[in-house]
């Protein structure tokens, strides 16, 4: 296959080069947030969960009635050429990083417009997960400080979190305040309108108690695909894991506590706004559901994070997603 000197975006059936893929300004995604989608990633090359990451996106182009024609196959079969596309183009240790997305087009009111894409916007990019988790490494070891902020999640009878969508500001609004927050490695936590822990700006979260996985409910909640893979470890190592609401002082008096997320899998949160959690520590349960995600995939995602985080290779002025205080520096 013909290599191009820059990475190819898939954009309405046909790949573009990275700087020159575009979406319409009368598009719905950019005048309401009208879009779905999914972001994954690979180990060794391959994509993993792939599958479920699809599963979620078609049933949020079910539900908002975004009328796709493209079936989920044809979509994977052409997230697998976008691939083969790029490859040639990453170092031998980068992962690929995935991003799919789904909008309802550009509004009809616009449809006039002289040589506007009319029907749904699909996009699939690729590029390296070393951007977005380079500047991890040292989690694994010191841990996150979660942050309650006043921003609330958005509950499910107003806007549904479990569609994954691109109506996010209430996240930002998060991680902007957090970043004021005094120290580093501040990530936002955030509580639904009852004071139940609900999750993060990107992540799940989880505590561990008296030898116990716990996670809040999945009511008012993205339902990670990591956090559903944590229920598969658990019962490979017979631990038990279930659900329930969570409140602050559930937290506060954990043993373990952590984070789960597509790019870094699972970090672990050891204080909780500069409140140690038991030993401020990584927690023993945490630490041997890290393990044997590494061994199921075979890749040591501590060892691959730390050396990247060594040589980020990442844009001028990026930053993670997940913590606004990098940007703020």
């Amino acid at each position: 296959m013909k290599t191009s000197l820059e990475r190819q975006v898939w954009v309405n059936g046909e790949f573009v080069p990275e700087s020159e893929a575009k979406v319409s300004i009368y598009d719905s995604a950019l005048m309401y947030g009208d879009m779905v989608f999914e972001m994954t990633r690979s180990f060794n090359k391959k994509q993993f969960k792939l599958r479920e990451h699809l599963e979620r996106l078609y049933a949020g182009i079910k539900i908002l009635r975004i009328p796709l024609e493209m079936s989920l196959e044809e979509m994977q079969r052409k997230i697998e050429e976008t691939i083969e596309v790029n490859d040639p183009l990453f170092e031998k240790d980068d992962e690929h990083r995935m991003m799919f997305e789904v909008s309802r087009g550009p509004l009809g009111l616009y449809h006039g417009v002289k040589g506007i894409h009319k029907g749904p916007t699909v996009v699939i990019a690729d590029f390296p997960l070393r951007w977005t988790v380079s500047s991890m490494g040292h989690l694994f070891d010191k841990g996150i400080n979660a942050v309650i902020p006043s921003q609330r999640a958005i509950p499910g009878w107003l806007l549904d979190p479990k569609i994954k969508n691109r109506s996010r500001l209430f996240y930002m609004m998060a991680n902007i305040e957090v970043a004021s927050y005094e120290g580093e490695d501040n990530w936002a936590l955030l509580l639904d309108p009852d004071g139940y822990v609900a999750e993060g700006t990107g992540d799940n979260f989880f505590i561990v108690k008296d030898g116990v996985i716990i996670t809040p409910e999945g009511r008012n909640i993205l339902r990670g695909v990591s956090r559903a893979y944590i229920f598969e470890l658990a019962k490979q190592l017979s631990i038990r894991c279930f659900e329930k609401n969570i409140e602050v002082y559930d937290v506060h008096t954990a043993d373990e506590a952590f984070m789960t997320g597509t790019p870094f899998c699972l970090l672990p949160v050891t204080s909780l706004n500069r409140v140690k959690i038991r030993e401020g520590k990584i927690g023993k349960i945490t630490k041997s559901l890290l393990d044997r995600w590494s061994a199921n995939v075979g890749v040591n995602v501590v060892k691959q994070i730390k050396k990247w985080s060594e040589n980020p290779s990442v844009p001028p002025g990026s930053t993670t997603p997940y913590s606004f205080k990098a940007k703020a520096k």
